[in-house]
């Protein structure tokens, strides 16, 4: 199953490997305090122009590889090497740090953690997507909303990720406690035990029934449904009105020394988002492994996860999607403006989130100093007002200012 959809493990070091996951289950604080260890010092990107992009196998870095494959790049005079892909978040967050890397994406709670944890200059510079990630149930299980969680187990990529606020907030207003015990302890009938597994893990521990449900970007929740027997609970874009999740990232420094290059990397950057936007279906077949190869997963897989949404019936009658008539969104989406209001909120929820690991960083972070001092607008406004496509995205603030808008949380 681990094969259908992120292949093999050639070339990857099966000791480093078995280090990256254990840090990886242990949370995201635990797995940067590892990887940051392990460097004297935060090394500053590479001094040349050549753009070297850092991806997870997710649908999450859509833009950066369709700005690749189409050549948007080059357009704007960027010398691009081609995408590396990378298995997990620590390896990929120590090539950023390291400097391999100067254009990658992170789940949104990373860069805050590294910028206000470990005083590494990274800049947000855009969002990769919206939505793009769901809550999916065993078939051996009864579950048909939130409150059936209770006394269940549930898997979570990241303590610090949406998935995980998105999940807590719809258990509280359920009625339902969320938790963190070791396996095997008992739960009380109003207890959600939440645990930290690698997505591509996710989908056989459902099948195997160590878990219930899991919360996960796509194409993670795709590959459970054609593969592991899941069935959709809900779409989190159905409960968090068009939220981020994974976001473009880069160098501080590079962004201030390297101006124009910079808006020509966030040029092609917007482009992409546009393109990917208005040609889902196609776009899915070019990542997938039938057809460039930027995803291992097949293009069934990556199809569904981009494109099935709406006009599936079983997810209207079933409840996974229940305000798409109010929301009008997708089951992925794509526009790169990266809200205020949404880094405010995400740093207001992490103070608030069940997680294990030390959370000090968190104490007295304000959410707009964070909105104001993590995210850079520049480029990424000069780039949308070079390119007004971008406003025909559904998950884009209607009204008379499309760069501002107010969270929506509706179960």
């Amino acid at each position: 199953m681990h094969a259908a959809c992120c292949g093999g493990e050639e070339g990857f070091d099966p000791g480093r490997r078995q280090t990256l996951d254990l840090l990886a289950k242990g949370g995201l604080a635990a797995m940067l305090g590892g990887v940051a260890a392990g460097l004297p010092q935060m090394a500053r990107a590479q001094s040349d122009d050549v753009l070297r992009i850092g991806y997870l196998p997710i649908t999450d870095a859509t833009p950066l590889l369709v700005a690749h494959a189409k050549g948007f790049f080059e357009e704007e005079g960027i010398k691009a090497e081609k995408p590396t892909l990378i298995r997990s978040w620590p390896a990929l967050i120590e090539g950023f740090v390291a400097g391999k890397f100067n254009l990658v994406h992170f789940l949104k709670p990373i860069p805050v953690w590294m910028r206000y944890n470990n005083n590494v200059p990274v800049k947000i510079m855009a969002w990769a997507h919206t939505n793009g990630s769901a809550l999916v149930v065993g078939k051996h299980t009864d579950v048909t909303d939130f409150a059936g969680l209770g006394g269940k187990q549930v898997a979570v990529p990241f303590w610090y990720s949406m998935h995980n606020i998105v999940l807590q907030y719809a258990l509280r207003a359920n009625g339902i406690k969320p938790v963190i015990k070791a396996q095997g302890e008992a739960l009380a009938p109003d207890e959600c035990n939440l645990q930290v597994l690698p997505p591509p893990d996710m989908p056989p521990a459902l099948a195997a029934k160590k878990i219930d449900a899991y919360i996960v970007a796509e194409p993670f929740n795709a590959l459970g449904e054609l593969k592991a027997g899941a069935r959709m609970l809900r779409f989190t874009g159905d409960i968090w009105k068009n939220h981020p999740c994974c976001v473009v990232c880069m160098h501080e420094e590079d962004t201030a020394a390297k101006p124009e290059w910079t808006q020509g990397v966030m040029n092609a950057v917007v482009k992409a988002a546009i393109y990917a936007s208005q040609n889902k279906a196609e776009v899915a077949e070019l990542l997938s492994k039938d057809g460039a190869g930027y995803l291992p997963a097949p293009a069934p897989v990556v199809t569904r996860a981009m494109t099935l949404y709406a006009d599936h019936p079983e997810y209207i009658e079933e409840g996974a999607i229940k305000n798409e008539a109010e929301f009008h969104n997708g089951r992925i989406d794509f526009q790169p403006w990266p809200y205020p209001s949404a880094t405010k909120l995400i740093v207001k929820a992490m103070n608030e989130t069940v997680v294990a690991g030390e959370t000090t960083f968190l104490e007295g972070l304000d959410p707009e100093f964070v909105a104001n001092d993590l995210v850079n607008y520049d480029y990424v406004k000069a780039a949308l007002e070079k390119y007004p496509e971008w406003k025909a995205d559904p998950s884009v603030a209607g009204g008379a200012d499309p760069y501002t808008r107010e969270e929506i949380f509706k179960l």
